[in-house]
């Protein structure tokens, strides 16, 4: 997603109801000089790329996400980790970048992810990714 795409979705996110090329308009303009039919644009590439769906309200389109800005996040993750020719020294590596927040919002992800019977057996990935020795990915993530 380019930078003017991802500022379009931004608000489409925030607002989570489905928003006219006018509003999103307005509001980049408090940001930015841009023209309505440059918004206009960036939403209708949105909905050929899939990002949002759209129904008609008179001569204009309502537009709403297809997903959260959460979804669009783990794809690209996803992708990301999904070209490395060594996925697990990825893992290691993004997991080292981590901040403590970020350690913990991913021990919270395990848990919820592994279900309340296998959370109280999840080591502690703050130990196994902050440390000296970070160990493989699948000890990262509990496995």
């Amino acid at each position: 997603m380019g930078e003017l795409e991802d500022a379009v979705m931004t608000r489409v996110w925030k607002w989570n109801r489905p928003v006219t090329v006018r509003e999103v308009l307005e509001d980049l303009q408090q940001e930015r000089s841009i023209a309505y039919t440059t918004v206009m644009t960036v939403l209708d590439n949105l909905h050929q790329k899939g990002w949002v769906r759209r129904e008609a309200e008179g001569r204009a389109y309502r537009y709403e996400a297809v997903s959260t800005r959460a979804a669009y996040a783990a794809a690209l993750m996803n992708d990301a980790w999904s070209q490395s020719d060594n996925p697990a020294a990825a893992l290691v590596a993004f997991f080292g970048m981590m901040s403590e927040e970020q350690r913990t919002a991913l021990r919270d992800a395990v848990r919820i992810v592994q279900g309340p019977e296998t959370a109280e057996a999840a080591p502690d990935t703050a130990r196994e990714t902050g440390g000296e020795n970070p160990g493989s990915a699948s000890e990262a993530l509990g496995r």
